[in-house]
């Protein structure tokens, strides 16, 4: 296997598109009230929330029971696609990978919404493993925040 690669999820939407988006550029902070057994914290380092270039710190519970840390930098936004892009700059993810950029977009399949994952990385060696773990965690959350949206 290479050292780079790409990492894709798709998972419906049954709640507001807008609401989701919301959460993932302007309230990640929220994140450990709506995903408990996943986020533990999240926290603003730097600039401002929902901004370009803000700078997060992400306490998280991987879907194994390992709880790790990584500094995030949101490297992209666009409210036409609904998507925002972390991109990993410190923390245990940068001792595994040279890079490490996950997205989060949502896209119109007719009358359905899907929630995209992303996950582009390159390995820091051939020992690494893929990140999967990190797919599934994405793909938790995203079912916790659509459930937290539904049910209010």
């Amino acid at each position: 296997m290479g050292l780079k690669g790409k990492l894709v999820s798709q998972t419906e939407l049954k709640g507001c598109k807008d609401l989701f988006h919301e959460m993932f550029r302007h309230k990640p902070h929220h994140l450990p009230n709506v995903a408990p057994n996943s986020i533990k914290a999240v926290d603003l380092h730097e600039g401002d929330w929902g901004t370009v270039g803000s700078v997060v710190n992400w306490n998280y519970t991987l879907v194994d029971g390992k709880e790790e840390a990584v500094k995030v930098v949101v490297d992209d936004i666009n409210e036409e696609k609904r998507l925002v892009t972390f991109k990993a700059c410190e923390g245990h993810l940068t001792e595994q990978y040279k890079a490490f950029k996950a997205t989060v977009h949502i896209e119109n399949e007719g009358e359905n919404n899907l929630v995209l994952w992303t996950i582009e990385y390159e390995k820091q060696n051939e020992d690494v493993p893929e990140p999967f773990y990190y797919l599934q965690l994405a793909v938790n959350l995203t079912k916790d925040v659509d459930a937290h949206h539904v049910n209010q």
